[in-house]
């Protein structure tokens, strides 16, 4: 009889474990599409949902009610390094992107894209906007994975650098440089009319409803070089910061937040009409920390709401890496929920081939990211602690890495944050890191120093760009002037969004 009930109560264990086993993969393999929208250089404090009495964002603060929010999400210091990182699921430093420019900015092509495993299990995948992950073609996203591509050249529009990166030569030309560019859409270079995020949020819709209307699953990244520098925004944006006394430089740059709002309402109001929310995952995120945490009010420096944050872009600190990220897909993930364990860009490659049902092959690069499909599907779940490792990079080319080990570098747990090998922060108490506490946690800085110096010796053999020697021209010009010479550059007609 004991026997028996010792049975019984194992088949009820069984069905019970069973049962959550398959609740645990209720999202995988449901192939949604899924449409990414990073901005450029937006922190924590550019938006009104998260506390900027300035600003207005009321779309972006109505997707903010209606998602899930990973509200310990991180991302790289800088934004090269932060879309490596996405699209290979590692440090970006170990696909040897260790700054923005200097042929360094170049992704391995020894990396495996997440876009690149879509394809193999039927998803169309776009992207428009902001690439920077190389500029010659072997580099370029119609090499990496994607089907459709809408791009400017460089890291951002009119840029230019010694070596390969650098935008297409009218872009560089033109004094209101985000207004009316040549893109190249997929091999063909194009005359575009109208502000650069008008653009490319249209390009991006059209281009999703048309795959929509055939059935496929799609992948749709948006990335904006809004709002990075140069502060240009159409007028109509800048205006009601021009009349409060603000500076050019904070009515360019909030009036693109404003823009992107705007976009952002479209976005949402065009996956209304289409149908398109129950089947479709729609995130949003920035690539780095906030640009800037001042401006001139009526001719005085004035400090700029930073949510809290004593640093952004280009830090180590938790300002220059903790965004927001939400994610919004209707039915299957909470709204207004909020998941605190600590994520990172590197985990979306697992959870995205995760989604789509994908087998990450065994021959691609060693992941340091996650699936996050447990706390996805349980806010409460069990995510083990980790450690995040953060570095600006930007050491000199030619000199040795070595040389720059503990610049501005990072160890990020649940719990701390390992500055420069000589700040030590309690995160759960501190998370504006106002108290240095090193020297009351010998054991804890001793363990962050030693997965800091094991991951830096497995890391710097894998930093393939050091010594990459400058291109002699740029890929974007002589593409431009090859195109200009044989047929010229067509105007791109903008689609109707019916």
């Amino acid at each position: 009889m004991r026997l028996t009930s010792q049975l019984i109560l194992f088949a009820i264990c069984f069905i019970y474990l069973g049962e959550v086993s398959q609740a645990q993969s209720k999202l995988a393999g449901q192939k949604p599409n899924i449409i990414l929208v990073m901005t450029d250089d937006q922190g924590m404090g550019d938006l009104s949902c998260m506390g900027n009495k300035l600003l207005r964002t009321p779309n972006l603060d109505q997707l903010y009610q209606q998602s899930t929010r990973l509200t310990d999400f991180h991302v790289s210091p800088t934004c090269a390094p932060t879309r490596s990182a996405i699209f290979s699921g590692r440090h970006e430093f170990r696909n040897g992107v260790t700054h923005t420019i200097k042929e360094r900015e170049r992704m391995a092509l020894s990396t495996t894209t997440f876009p690149e495993l879509l394809r193999t299990v039927g998803y169309e995948t776009g992207i428009f906007g902001k690439w920077h992950l190389g500029d010659e073609e072997a580099y370029q996203p119609g090499s990496r994975g994607f089907s459709e591509v809408f791009i400017h050249g460089a890291g951002g529009i009119g840029q230019a650098y010694e070596g390969s990166c650098a935008d297409y030569p009218p872009n560089r030309k033109k004094q209101g440089r985000y207004f009316d560019n040549v893109i190249r859409h997929n091999n063909t270079l194009v005359q575009t009319k109208g502000f650069c995020t008008d653009v490319f949020f249209a390009a991006a819709l059209d281009w999703s409803k048309k795959q929509h209307d055939t059935g496929k699953p799609f992948f749709t990244y948006i990335t904006t070089n809004a709002p990075h520098g140069p502060m240009i925004a159409p007028d109509k944006y800048k205006k009601r910061f021009k009349d409060l006394g603000w500076d050019s430089n904070l009515q360019g740059r909030y009036g693109m937040i404003e823009n992107i709002d705007d976009n952002m309402g479209m976005l949402m109001k065009k996956m209304d009409q289409w149908n398109l929310w129950e089947d479709t995952l729609l995130i949003f995120m920035t690539d780095n920390g906030q640009a800037g945490s001042s401006a001139k009010l009526n001719g005085k420096r004035t400090p700029v709401f930073t949510a809290g944050f004593k640093s952004g872009k280009g830090s180590p600190y938790e300002g220059g890496t903790h965004v927001p990220a939400f994610w919004c897909w209707k039915n299957k993930l909470g709204e207004g929920v909020d998941i605190s364990g600590l994520t990172a860009h590197i985990d979306l490659y697992k959870t995205f081939c995760d989604l789509a049902g994908v087998t990450i092959p065994k021959s691609v690069q060693s992941i340091d990211g996650r699936s996050m499909l447990p706390l996805l599907e349980n806010p409460q779940a069990n995510w083990a602690d980790r450690a995040l490792f953060v570095h600006q990079g930007r050491w000199a080319k030619g000199t040795d890495p070595n040389l720059a080990k503990f610049n501005n570098c990072a160890v990020r747990t649940t719990r701390w944050r390992f500055v420069k090998n000589k700040e030590l922060y309690d995160i759960s108490v501190d998370p504006y890191e106002k108290n240095n506490v090193i020297d009351d946690h010998a054991s804890v800085v001793e363990d962050l120093r030693q997965k800091y110096d094991q991951w830096w010796s497995e890391t710097l053999p894998l930093m393939v760009n050091e010594d990459a020697p400058y291109a002699k021209e740029h890929p974007s010009d002589v593409r431009y002037e090859k195109q200009l010479k044989e047929k010229g550059i067509p105007d791109w007609n903008p689609p109707s969004l019916d």
